[in-house]
């Protein structure tokens, strides 16, 4: 169990440093769909190996192509405004901003999947949403309205792919979707590349790289911290990529964050955890019915 934990604390790291290397690269003029490109194209290195040397290639058959488009495709729009949030904010605030994820994915999933949602975990969503707006700041000349919607989408984007995954997971492996949402990245990237291609110098380009290497491995510890431990036990630890990025963000560009963001912050992970909490005893009680 504390091998889980030590790998999804590592992945959180590993998510703050391609948040803080895509803010870096952005700010060297690289446009979004470029680091997308680079994000995903290297990461094959990283999940190539770790399917040869576990799973094999024979994993990559699937049965649900049109579930890894949808996936991909939901997926892919979240990352496109997260990457392009960062730009925007400072490096805290983007991060907070994606702990709405499992708002919208509480949200998302009575909408879409018909999941019955209780009334403590409504009240949950709507004590996040308040921490939402404290951190949005939404007072004239304090709310940077680009940047706050730009992370909400995505927040939103990832919600939704975590509800599609959910809908392909009884058939589709880890590995299986984390390769075809990779290839969709890939092809994004270069069909969005193919309008606008600025080409990095030398130390940009090993950042690019840096980064693509990076969000895979990242990817490859969350994989394995699922497979060492609870979901309940590790999925708590998430916040700590809010310790790794303001870390980050004082170190590289001197952002001390915001008082109400780590207050909203606070809210919102209190939220999450909640309604985590919530999730898994109506589970128990479920598979305890079901025995």
């Amino acid at each position: 169990m504390l091998a889980g934990i030590a790998f999804r604390v590592t992945a959180m790291a590993c998510m703050a440093l391609l948040s803080a290397l895509v803010k870096w690269t952005g700010s060297r003029g690289i446009p979004v769909f470029e680091i997308i490109l680079f994000r995903n194209l290297f990461a094959f290195v990283p999940l190539g190996l770790y399917i040869w040397r576990t799973t094999g290639f024979s994993v990559l058959k699937t049965r649900r192509p049109f579930g890894h488009l949808v996936r991909a495709t939901v997926g892919l729009s979240g990352m496109v405004c997260g990457f392009s949030a960062v730009q925007y904010l400072p490096l805290t605030e983007a991060t907070a901003l994606q702990f709405t994820s499992p708002l919208f994915m509480t949200a998302l999933s009575a909408l879409l999947l018909s999941e019955k949602v209780g009334r403590h975990r409504w009240a949950a969503v709507v004590v996040g949403f308040v921490g939402v707006l404290i951190m949005a700041r939404p007072l004239p000349g304090q709310m940077n309205v680009p940047g706050v919607t730009l992370g909400i989408l995505s927040a939103l984007g990832a919600a939704g792919a975590m509800v599609a995954i959910r809908q392909i997971s009884d058939t589709e492996k880890g590995p299986t979707i984390v390769f075809y949402f990779t290839l969709g990245g890939v092809a994004i990237g270069m069909v969005g590349s193919a309008f606008h291609w600025v080409t990095p110098d030398p130390q940009t380009m090993g950042l690019l790289v840096v980064a693509g290497l990076i969000g895979g491995v990242g990817q490859l510890f969350l994989t394995e911290a699922l497979r060492q431990a609870p979901i309940g036990v590790i999925a708590p630890f998430d916040y700590t990529q809010l310790v790794w990025a303001s870390l980050l963000g004082l170190v590289i560009w001197g952002e001390l964050p915001h008082p109400l963001t780590l207050i909203g912050a606070f809210i919102v992970a209190a939220s999450g955890v909640y309604i985590l909490h919530r999730e898994l005893r109506r589970f128990r009680a479920e598979s305890g019915a079901g025995t």
